[in-house]
């Protein structure tokens, strides 16, 4: 694995190429660096305003990386007009490019540090809502049971583990934590994530994902019943009918 050193400088280093490439008019840490929640394991989060096109200027950046830092692969992940470029360095070292235009750049939440260049105002994006962590959840839970039906035992694990997702979100949203990527279920009371461990699924029995799917609709009932009892009680019957045994 890597070392804090080797990040620190590789995230310098990166800042500092930034600074003498003149497409990039703009950059910022990103990520938990910028919030002050960096640990051991953190990845490196950059941002950069482009004045060229985007393309242009991401697939010089994309050849320096492999070039300069021995990247072994890359992904792109959108997000608005931005453009978040992933990079697997060696080590295990995770380095998040993200490209977008001048005009929009700026911060979409509070982990943001501006480095150089101007930013435009803060344009935070709008947390999951609700009614869509709700809907992804009883779709999962439908699915999770058909695929039990038709002897996909693989594809109900993964529906089974996907509401189960939700449902967090659904509690951390309540409670007031992050959403995303389940960076708040480490905050959970137990009351919430003791019950959630009889939703993992132990094998891929027929019998044991009709188990695991049962438990997973009656932790998602309580805590539908938290937040929304009318909900709750419209989506009841539904619920009971996938987690029943045919």
């Amino acid at each position: 694995m890597f070392s804090v050193e080797e990040r620190d400088l590789i995230r310098e280093r990166l800042l500092r190429l930034a600074a003498q490439d003149p497409a990039v008019v703009a950059a910022a840490i990103t990520g938990s660096h910028a919030s002050g929640d960096e640990d051991r394991w953190s990845d490196v989060d950059l941002a950069f305003a482009v004045s060229d096109p985007l393309d242009v200027v991401m697939c010089r950046w994309t050849q320096l990386m492999y070039r300069d830092f021995a990247a072994v692969h890359h992904w792109d992940l959108p997000s608005g007009s931005m453009l978040y470029r992933v990079f697997l360095l060696p080590h295990c070292l995770e380095v998040d490019l993200a490209f977008g235009p001048e005009a929009d750049f700026g911060p979409r939440g509070p982990s943001w540090r501006l480095i150089f260049g101007q930013a435009a105002p803060s344009q935070p994006v709008p947390a999951s809502g609700y009614d869509t962590i709700a809907g992804l959840a009883w779709h999962h839970a439908l699915h999770a049971r058909i695929s039990i039906e038709r002897g996909r035992y693989w594809q109900a694990e993964h529906w089974i583990s996907a509401m189960r997702t939700q449902t967090i979100s659904l509690a951390s949203q309540r409670l007031g934590h992050a959403t995303s990527y389940a960076k708040g279920a480490h905050l959970l009371p137990t009351t919430i994530t003791g019950p959630l461990e009889t939703t993992l699924v132990r094998s891929l029995d027929e019998v044991e994902l009709r188990r695991a799917l049962s438990a997973a609709v009656a932790v998602l009932s309580t805590e539908l019943t938290r937040t929304d009892a009318a909900l709750a009680d419209r989506l009841r019957p539904i619920l009971g009918e996938l987690a029943a045994s045919s």
